[in-house]
């Protein structure tokens, strides 16, 4: 039998509506509050029946697709092979792994259990615990953010992919040498460093001043054709300076195709997903091959997949995997729960949350080895030694890989194409889901914008493209990183935290698994569920805490922000975060209890009637709660109603 919910709100049975024997049987002492519909949210007043419908996608693989797209991106590129060499090389699998297992699949879980059971988007989806459905409300927030400048690097991305191209008339890309109007005397490429070994080698000769450039102190011709030309870089964040023309037409670019491939819905999403979220892995695969045959690839891989294993000891390793782990599967962003919404109701999310957790780990490995094997070739062609070729963040997409890729021999040209065609389809296919988060979110809050799916669409590319254009300055790149360092980060783990202790100890976790096996007609594993409990949001609580003791201002390169900018970082911050009390107060306000603030409301559960037939969600206004009585419900696979949460209008 399945007990009552020690966690959930245990409330008298003269607190419910009983439905038993097909009747309904009113309370006697049903509280004023339940007695009309009208303190409901205003976009939940509306009738079901007469509002547009909601899409679905086309099929199982649009689905599959789009998650692994989301969860698959930049980050998989760059962050994680960074981290890897940063924290003592194979012995940060170690630890990346555990927090794998026991934080990554049970957050990924959580949120697509929670967004395919209620079908709505994360808004909505606290439903069953209003008093926290602030954490809706600062997804989109941190949506809204990230949005706002990830969109700025896939403009980047467009810019090379577009010069690349252009290099095929010219026979060479832009970046292959220090002979172009933005180098100057620290620029140092293959050619300029093997005329200095034969001058330091032949010691009769004068050692000429750029000779004397060591490896900290010399500009790669990638580096300097990023920050000088295409960012015309300013000195520091104080120095911001007007928007640049070409960065704002190839940012307008961007926003024009994400308009395309998301004004019909997912319905349009679905199909462009099919070219995103694959291609990447056809370019990988290709690098590789290419990779491996270039010589001193090997010394990047093995410095790559090495251990050292003293490095366990220290807690910054473990910090930067589960913080790895939290951002490389895009938890907490409202993505996740968005993209289960538009799921069929039965859909398996136990083998979806194993095949796309595990394929983005693999991705993230995989890519390591890539790019690994050409920093090696690079530090070999250099003589540098490859921690001095990576770096982090944008240094290893737009500096350090396209400086490799001019040093191939035959065919860099193509190889630049596909690498940022490549990087392109990573961007896009997060930007979706991110965008998605959004326009659901709204939609799904005033329904009439389903109609206008086009139209609002357009208006939030506009109002995203212009909250862009202060980073298409010359000061941009510093305005990008300080987004990137406090825009998601403190605001993800307290998001991450605060959902599943709501779930777990407000509506009650026995409530949250037996609406999960009306789903999947089988009950939970005692693993996630321990995982929910307790695991994760300790995990994560460790981690939110070893971040905010060790907070710094933002730096970038040698550059250390001034003081000032932390007040902009603390903004970042609470202006999501922020969302999650005052929503709080208003509901306890509204419902005039805390107690009542945390009941489910009348519209929590699943959101299509077939799916309620022979559940405890049959009839959503008068919910069977009397703790005395329990119904089997065999064909929906619960056994047993647990006794911890109400539904009030």
């Amino acid at each position: 039998m399945q007990k009552g919910l020690k966690n959930g709100l245990a409330m008298p049975s003269s607190s419910f509506d009983s439905y038993s024997s097909g009747s309904i049987v009113k309370s006697s002492n049903l509280p004023n509050r339940m007695a009309s519909a009208a303190d409901n949210d205003p976009e939940e007043s509306l009738s079901e029946k007469s509002l547009p419908s909601r899409q679905s996608w086309g099929n199982k693989i649009e689905f599959m697709l789009s998650m692994v797209g989301y969860a698959v991106g930049l980050g998989n590129i760059w962050r994680f092979p960074y981290l890897t060499y940063k924290n003592g090389g194979g012995a940060f699998l170690i630890p990346y792994l555990i927090c794998l297992l026991i934080c990554g699949l049970p957050i990924f879980l959580f949120e697509v259990a929670l967004g395919q059971f209620c079908s709505q988007g994360p808004i909505k989806a606290f439903n069953g615990v209003p008093i926290f459905k602030g954490i809706g409300y600062a997804m989109v927030a941190v949506s809204t953010i990230i949005g706002c400048y990830y969109n700025v690097i896939i403009s980047y991305t467009l810019r090379y992919l577009f010069e690349s191209l252009q290099s095929f008339t010219t026979g060479e890309l832009p970046w292959a040498n220090c002979d172009n109007p933005w180098n100057d005397e620290k620029c140092m490429d293959v050619e300029k460093l093997n005329k200095c070994r034969s001058i330091q080698a032949n010691k009769t000769l004068e050692v000429p001043s750029m000779c004397q450039l060591n490896h900290t102190n010399r500009e790669a011709p990638s580096q300097q054709y990023f920050e000088n030309h295409i960012l015309d870089m300013s000195d520091s964040i104080e120095d911001i300076g007007l928007p640049k023309t070409d960065l704002v037409v190839y940012l307008l670019i961007s926003y024009i195709i994400l308009f395309i491939c998301l004004a019909k819905g997912i319905q349009s999403t679905g199909k462009a997903v099919y070219v995103t979220s694959t291609f990447p892995y056809v370019v990988l695969t290709t690098l590789l091959i290419v990779g491996l045959t270039k010589e001193g690839s090997l010394n990047g891989i093995k410095y790559f997949l090495t251990p050292e294993w003293e490095r366990l000891k220290d807690m910054s390793v473990w910090k930067d995997a589960a913080t790895q782990i939290f951002f490389s599967l895009s938890a907490s962003w409202g993505g996740l729960i968005t993209l289960a919404s538009y799921n069929d109701f039965h859909n398996n999310i136990v083998r979806d949350t194993l095949i796309v957790v595990l394929t983005n780990s693999g991705t993230s490995i995989f890519a390591g080895l890539t790019i690994f094997s050409y920093l090696g070739f690079m530090a070999h062609s250099m003589g540098v030694e490859v921690e001095d070729v990576a770096r982090q963040g944008p240094g290893l997409a737009f500096i350090a890989y396209p400086e490799a890729l001019t040093q191939i021999s035959a065919g860099s040209i193509i190889w630049s194409v596909l690498f940022f065609t490549m990087l392109l389809m990573l961007g896009l296919s997060t930007m979706f889901a991110t965008l998605n988060t959004i326009i659901t979110c709204c939609s799904d809050a005033f329904p009439q914008l389903r109609e206008k799916q086009a139209s609002f669409t357009g208006v939030l590319c506009v109002f995203l493209f212009l909250l862009g254009l202060p980073m298409t300055t010359r000061g941009g790149l510093y305005i990008l990183t300080l987004f990137d360092d406090f825009g998601g980060s403190y605001a993800l783990l307290v998001i991450s935290v605060v959902e599943m202790i709501s779930i777990c100890y407000i509506y009650g976790l026995d409530n949250f698994c037996s609406d999960i096996q009306i789903m999947i007609k089988r009950p939970i594993g005692m693993f996630w569920r321990v995982c929910w409990k307790f695991v994760s949001p300790t995990l994560l609580t460790g981690v939110f805490i070893a971040v905010l003791a060790n907070w710094k201002v933002s730096s970038l390169g040698n550059y250390v922000y001034p003081s000032w900018t932390n007040y902009p970082a603390i903004g970042l911050i609470l202006f999501s975060v922020l969302f999650i009390p005052i929503m709080a107060v208003h509901h306890i306000i509204k419902k005039g209890s805390i107690k009542a603030a945390c009941e489910p409301t009348s519209h929590w559960g699943p959101l299509n009637s077939e799916n309620r037939m022979n559940t405890r969600y049959e009839n959503r206004k008068h919910f069977n709660r009397d703790p005395h009585r329990f119904i089997d419900y065999t064909s929906s696979g619960q056994t047993l109603l647990s006794s911890g949460a109400s539904f009030v209008s």
